[in-house]
């Protein structure tokens, strides 16, 4: 009997070479690393709340800057998956729980702490029920935080491509509230000024939940070559905002979030002298 013939091992047209151990685990960790990002999000979100509940005029700063770090890794997080090819429901479900929590957990009680428990503690009058107010005014900015997360996730950008944004972005909301913390620093002891910090927690959170379209910067187009000004102006920026934070986090939070009401404001009325033409 000939075994000449006989292929133990199978034919070799039905051979296919096996992947090196190595590329999976390098494949393994491609996904991870967008999640990472997200987790570092996620831990600057944790940290801002613990800083806020210490209570002290540096806590409060250290808070307002992990918020503005968070941010960072979020807008690291997407870019990363995508570049690589990674996106996943997972990864989209993890970062908008994550961003639950660093845009609008921490920074619904940062504002409470930084902006109402001291000017309640000074001279408050119990009629006001200032803490009351403060509590559900903070409650509403979570809330609309995880609404305005939830809408995204099932309708995406705004109709006609990805430059603009359905209602501002969780991010820039929390922005403003940690470039008012990081800019003033001393928490407010005044109950007049205190009304005015909720009105104006109380608007950011209206505008998370609105119609009000808002520049994604998504169409920049980050890896081609951009004129030499553009560059020059970036850097500039940048340096400005490590030597004159204060100053210039706070008018750059406040530009990005007035610019959408602007821009409403001019689409509503070039829309109505237009139906009135026609």
């Amino acid at each position: 009997m000939e075994f000449n013939e006989i292929d133990p091992i199978g034919h070799e047209d039905d051979y296919r070479p096996r992947p090196p151990f190595r590329n999976h685990r390098l494949r393994r960790g491609i996904y991870i690393l967008p999640s990472m990002f997200t987790v570092a999000n996620l831990l600057c979100g944790y940290y801002a709340i613990l800083a806020a509940f210490d209570g002290t005029t540096a806590d409060f700063d250290n808070a307002a800057r992990a918020i503005g770090i968070a941010i960072l890794f979020d807008a690291f997080d997407g870019r990363v998956a995508r570049m690589m090819g990674t996106n996943s429901e997972f990864g989209k479900e993890f970062d908008s729980l994550a961003d639950v929590v660093s845009f609008g957990m921490a920074p619904a009680v940062l504002a409470y702490a930084w902006g109402v428990r001291a000017a309640t503690a000074a001279n408050a009058s119990p009629e006001l029920h200032l803490i009351q107010l403060g509590w559900l005014i903070g409650f509403f900015f979570l809330g609309c935080c995880a609404w305005r997360l939830a809408r995204f996730n099932i309708h995406g950008m705004a109709p006609g491509g990805s430059r603009y944004f359905v209602g501002m972005p969780t991010p820039a909301a929390a922005g403003m509230i940690a470039a008012c913390v990081h800019g003033f620093s001393s928490p407010i002891q005044d109950v007049h000024v205190s009304l005015m910090w909720l009105l104006l927690v109380l608007v950011l959170g209206v505008l998370m939940s609105s119609q009000i379209r808002y520049y994604s910067f998504k169409d920049i187009q980050w890896a081609r070559r951009q004129p030499s000004l553009a560059v020059v102006l970036m850097v500039l920026l940048i340096g400005a905002a490590v030597l004159f934070s204060q100053i210039v986090l706070m008018l750059v939070a406040s530009a990005y979030v007035i610019h959408g009401v602007i821009f409403h404001i001019v689409r509503y009325v070039r829309h109505r002298i237009a139906s009135r033409a026609a």
